[in-house]
C-alpha cells in the first residue's frame, strides 16, 4: 500500500523545497497547498525530475 507519509518529519520542509525546485525546472507552476488541477503528465514530470536528481546525487556520492 502506498503512503504519502514523510519518514523523517524533520526533512519535510527540505523535501517541499526540493519539490518546488524540481517543478520549476520542468516548467510546472506548482503552488503551495492544493495542486489537484495538475495533469498526470505534469505531476509525473515533477516526480521524475526528483528521482533523476536523487539518483544523480547518490551516484556522485558513491564515486568519491
Amino acid at each position: 500500500m502506498a503512503s504519502n507519509k514523510t519518514l523523517v518529519p524533520e526533512a519535510k520542509e527540505a523535501l517541499n523545497r526540493f519539490k518546488m525546485e524540481s517543478a520549476a525546472e520542468v516548467g510546472v507552476n506548482l503552488k503551495q497547498g492544493y495542486n489537484g488541477d495538475l495533469t498526470s503528465k505534469q505531476a509525473g514530470s515533477i516526480g521524475g525530475q526528483m528521482v533523476k536528481k536523487m539518483v544523480e546525487s547518490y551516484e556522485n556520492s558513491i564515486k568519491k
